[in-house]
Order: C-alpha cells, then sequence, then structure tokens
C-alpha cells in the first residue's frame, strides 16, 4: 500500500482528518486539485463546539490572535450564547483560511503527504483496498490505500464516482458574497431586513469588510465562474440606497439554500466527510464547523480499525452517529433559510421567534443547537446526563499536578478518568492500556457540578465523548472497552 488511507480534499474536513490519523500513526495522503492555497474563507468563525475540538488538540494557539463573540443568532434573531455556560466563546474572526493554514501546519507536522495540483479521477474497490488514479502536471498515476475518504465538497468527485445518492432540494434563491477593502460600514452581524432583501456586513481581519446581499424574489443564476462586483455593488445600492463601488474586492462569490445529504457516509472502503456528504445555507458558519467535526469523529474510528484494534463495524457508527448530525443540520438551516430570506409574509414567524428566545429554555436549546452542543450519540449506556455527550471540561488534580479532562485528550487516545480513586476498575481496564490512558485524578471542587455531580469515573473516547460513566451506565466498564477500543489483548 502507498497510503493506508486517501482523502481527497484539502479543505477543514480533510485537513482535520489527515491531523486526526497521523496522530494515530496512520499513513494518509491528501490529495488537492488546487496547486496553492487558495486564501478563500467561505467561513469566518469557529462555534463553541469546535473550539472545544481544537483545544482537545492544542490547536488554539495556531489560530494566532482572534476575537470571540458572546452572541449569536438563529436566522438573524439574536441569542445570547452566555447561556450555555460553556467553557469557550466562539472565534468571530478565524477567517476559513486561517483554519486551513494552522491545520495544514499540524497535519503536515504530524506527517501527513499533502499533494497539491493532483485531482482525483477514478477509484476501483480491490476488495482488500482501493486504487486511486491521480492526474498532475507529471501525468498520471494510481495509488493504492485501504480507504478512499472524499472531502471534497458539494460537487464532490468521489461521491459521484463512487455512486452515492445525494437527495435534497434544489436552491430558490442566493445570496452574494463580497469581501471589500477601502470602504468603511457599520457592522450587521445577524443581519438586517429590508423592504428589498436581506444584507449582513462583518469586519475582518486587515481592514476588510465581507457584505451579504440577498433580493427577494430573484431565482438563482446558473454561474460558470464568481459574480461580478459591480453585481453585488448594484444590489446594495438597491437595498440600502448606499454606493460601495468604489470599494476593491478581494473576494466574490455566490452561494444558495440547496439543501442535501448522502443517504449514507459510508460504502464499503469509501466514506464522506464535510460538504461532501452534506450541503445547505451556510447560516452561523455551522457548514464548516459540522466538516470538521465529522471528520473528528471518523479519524479515530479509521485509525482503530487500520491499526488492529477494532473490527471493521465500529466505521459504521461513524454513519450512525454522524448522518442524524448532518440530517438536523440540515433542517435547522432550513428553518433559518425561511427567517433569513423570507420577505415580509416571514416577519411574523421572526416577532414569535424573537418573543420565545427571551426565555432561557428556548435560548439554550436553539444556542445548542447552533454551537454543536446539542450533539448526544447513542453509545449504549443508557440515559445518564453525561453519556454520549461531550465530556465538559473538568480541571483535575493528578500526581503530575494540575491538568484538565480537555489536557488529557491531547494526545488523541482514549481516557479512563478515575475520580474516586478505584483500584478495581483500573484493574478491570489494563487490558486495554496500550489503547487507553488510565487516570486517577481528583476534581477541583468548584468544577464538579450539574452534569459531573456524584460522577465517581467516565470513560472518555478520543473525541471526548462520555462512552461510560459511573454511576449512571447500563453497561459495565468491560463492555463499553470492547465496544468502542476493540476486544481487550493484543492487536489482530
Amino acid at each position: 500500500m502507498d497510503a493506508s488511507v486517501v482523502v481527497v480534499g484539502a479543505g477543514p474536513a480533510g485537513l482535520m482528518l489527515a491531523g486526526e490519523l497521523r496522530l494515530a500513526g496512520i499513513g494518509v495522503t491528501v490529495l488537492e486539485r488546487h496547486p496553492e492555497r487558495t486564501g478563500e474563507s467561505r467561513g469566518i468563525g469557529l462555534t463553541i463546539g469546535t473550539m472545544e475540538v481544537f483545544d482537545q488538540r492544542g490547536l488554539l494557539r495556531r489560530l494566532g490572535a482572534y476575537d470571540t463573540a458572546t452572541m449569536g443568532h438563529f436566522g438573524g434573531v439574536p441569542i445570547d450564547m452566555t447561556v450555555l455556560g460553556a467553557a469557550h466563546e466562539a472565534a468571530k474572526t478565524v477567517p476559513q483560511s486561517v483554519t486551513e493554514e494552522a491545520l495544514e501546519a499540524w497535519a503536515g507536522e504530524l506527517g501527513a503527504d499533502i499533494r497539491r495540483g493532483h485531482e482525483f479521477v477514478a477509484y476501483e474497490d480491490t476488495g482488500d483496498g482501493v486504487t486511486v488514479t491521480v492526474r498532475h502536471p507529471g501525468g498520471q498515476e494510481r495509488i493504492e490505500a485501504r480507504y478512499l475518504v472524499g472531502c471534497d465538497g458539494g460537487r464532490s468527485a468521489v461521491r459521484k464516482a463512487a455512486g452515492f445518492d445525494f437527495p435534497g432540494t434544489a436552491a430558490t434563491t442566493e445570496m452574494l458574497l463580497a469581501d471589500l477593502r477601502g470602504v468603511e460600514l457599520e457592522p450587521r452581524m445577524t443581519g438586517e431586513h429590508l423592504t428589498g432583501g436581506f444584507v449582513m456586513v462583518a469586519r475582518l481581519a486587515g481592514g476588510i469588510h465581507r457584505v451579504i446581499v440577498g433580493e427577494h424574489g430573484v431565482e438563482p443564476r446558473r454561474r460558470t465562474g464568481p459574480p461580478e462586483f459591480a453585481e453585488v455593488s448594484d444590489v446594495w445600492k438597491r437595498l440600502t440606497g448606499d454606493d460601495i463601488s468604489h470599494a476593491e474586492p478581494v473576494w466574490v462569490s455566490a452561494f444558495g439554500n440547496a439543501a442535501r445529504q448522502a443517504g449514507e457516509y459510508r460504502r464499503g472502503r469509501v466514506l464522506l466527510a464535510g460538504d461532501s456528504a452534506h450541503v445547505h445555507l451556510p447560516a452561523g458558519g455551522q457548514g464548516m464547523n459540522t466538516s470538521l467535526q465529522d471528520s473528528y469523529n471518523l479519524g479515530w474510528k479509521l485509525a482503530a480499525v487500520l491499526r488492529g484494534d477494532a473490527p471493521e463495524e465500529l466505521l459504521d457508527t461513524y454513519h450512525s452517529e454522524r448522518h442524524p448530525v448532518g440530517r438536523a443540520l440540515l433542517a435547522n438551516t432550513r428553518a433559518q433559510s425561511l427567517l433569513v430570506l423570507g420577505g415580509e409574509e416571514a416577519q411574523p414567524l421572526r416577532d414569535v421567534l424573537t418573543e420565545l428566545i427571551r426565555y432561557p429554555d428556548v435560548a439554550r436549546h436553539l444556542a445548542a443547537k447552533v454551537s454543536g452542543l446539542d450533539i448526544r450519540y447513542d453509545v449504549d449506556g443508557g440515559p445518564g446526563p453525561l453519556l454520549g455527550r461531550r465530556m465538559p471540561h473538568l480541571p483535575v488534580t493528578t500526581d503530575s499536578g494540575s491538568t484538565s479532562s480537555t489536557a488529557l485528550l491531547r494526545a488523541g487516545r482514549g481516557v479512563l478518568l478515575d475520580l474516586d480513586d478505584n483500584a478495581v476498575l483500573r484493574r478491570r481496564a489494563q487490558p486495554w492500556r496500550s489503547r487507553v490512558d488510565i487516570v486517577t485524578a481528583t476534581a477541583h471542587t468548584a468544577s464538579a457540578q450539574g452534569p459531573l455531580a456524584g460522577t465517581a469515573a467516565v470513560l472518555l473516547r478520543p473525541d471526548g465523548y462520555v462512552a461510560w460513566a459511573a454511576p449512571g451506565s447500563h453497561q459495565n466498564l468491560t463492555t463499553a472497552l470492547t465496544r468502542w477500543f476493540g476486544p481487550a489483548g493484543q492487536r489482530r
């Protein structure tokens, strides 16, 4: 094999997956058809859920300086995100280009083979692997691998080559986007509804302003390339009455409200992650953040199977866990599409939602949804408050000093966190010590509240989700270890 895994696409999902695989010691080759990074940034922020993911891998420092936001929105209706009481706030000034640069540096340092100017052409399933045909400036070559993962966007060539269904609805309207220099505009971070349409303004780093405009009743155009800036400035003037035609366009793009999701995320030795698996209105940057978390879920599972730790059936949980997340994503972005893109007929709905969101339970529900904090996987452990959810940030003290549940996940391994000095539990976990770190710790009293109150021990998957807890789980620790980390003993 030339590589254990071939990943097609060096966007956020592909680079996150490459880093996760290399962290676990798995050989990975990333194929990217563009010869250089484009510098374009469709996404401009990281949700609270993704900030937690990046913290768990020690990646936040790689983002440089950034501003955080305590306010978010659902379909343009503002939400105070502090109702979540999360350890992080969303990062609002991290463009996608910076995220990609940070992930590429991380994956490269870990040894990922990232090949730019290499375009996926086709693949063949050989039974025990795949043969991938690649086109590059020197001609064509074939790469042998065990698995192929498509992270190549909404028009995914991998998805089409493997015959995945991609049902959903076509775009009914279009939004125009332009990043501008040489203009000063007041921020409209959650957007503003005007008589003829919708406008939004966000300030980016380097004195750049991003404007997004959409006119009511305008059908999406068939485009072979990005729109001209004159089209954006004309719509802006019609909607606001102001002239921005003198600004310097840095990047201009268009997008619609199509909503599609692959019927399955895995077909044999081919898997999909990110926009290859789901496309939708980019409301609140949820697409890029969900894509990153797709790869975060897939990476450790694929590595466990390739190392021989776990049976191939573990990969089926990638679809069973992430497909419902994608389905819920499409539902909430379609709802937001009605709020953002609807005309006067949608105003009563906005007014009602504005009233409802003043109730803390409603605000928490919607804030968790757009932040990626409402996810709960079925880990077969019962209905306990922690099971299947991401482990909250918990400061602890071990024999080595102060640390946290977040820092203990930096190595990308499972963690059994014993908070009750239970020697019996630690002995039961010993057969999995090559895959799971067994840590005895004392929780800081002020932090062990809420869902952690009374918790004696937790088993964390490499992605930070709680697979078992004491008390609270219906299954025993041995069952949970076997389910998520494979049978005890030596690797196959």
